[in-house]
């Protein structure tokens, strides 16, 4: 799957490289100006950049993972008719990976990487930002089944699955393109 920004906004790719099909979901222009305000608005606000500095999957950026988790999560919603609370998703998908760590450094204590950053991550956009109950809950709930406990609400369902596909795609292909 690519995400990617054009001139007429973010579009969805989901390809086989087995077979022959192709298939492109387009954000409404709506949905489009909602995603770039609240990343705008969580921009101005927190450290959000600083996670232009590390790197998430493979060659993608912590950054690029998370506009792309909720790009991603955003599409789904707006492609299968899900009736969700689109802020809180968006928001909820830019800050389920805030743990502002380099979590490939092992000397650091990161062994537990994967049970623990959505604690951390939720610690992190607390401090910084005004949450509510969706988006504490897609932030720590977005790893299971790894962390046991399920989502508790349709946006945090979107955000897991969005999450783990992003994550094979940017760790399996060289380029992810977003």
């Amino acid at each position: 799957m690519n995400i990617y920004e054009k001139q007429n906004g973010i579009i969805l790719i989901i390809y086989s490289q087995v077979s022959e099909w192709r298939f492109e979901v387009k954000l409404s222009e709506k949905n489009q100006h909602l995603f770039n305000l609240v990343l705008s608005e969580l921009e101005e606000k927190g450290n959000l950049a600083r996670e232009k500095k590390a790197i998430q999957h493979g060659s993608t950026t912590v950054y690029e993972h998370s506009v792309g988790v909720a790009g991603a999560s955003l599409m789904l919603a707006e492609f299968f008719h899900i009736k969700v609370n689109e802020k809180a998703l968006v928001r909820g998908a830019l800050l389920h990976d805030y743990f502002l760590y380099d979590w490939h450094e092992k000397r650091k204590g990161h062994h537990f990487h994967g049970f623990t950053h959505p604690g951390t991550a939720l610690k992190n956009a607390e401090k910084e930002y005004e949450l509510g109950d969706i988006e504490r809950n897609i932030i720590s709930r977005h790893m299971f089944p790894l962390t046991v406990v399920p989502p508790m609400c349709r946006e945090a369902w979107l955000v897991c699955l969005a999450d783990k596909y992003c994550a094979v795609k940017e760790t399996f292909s060289p380029a992810v393109g977003y």
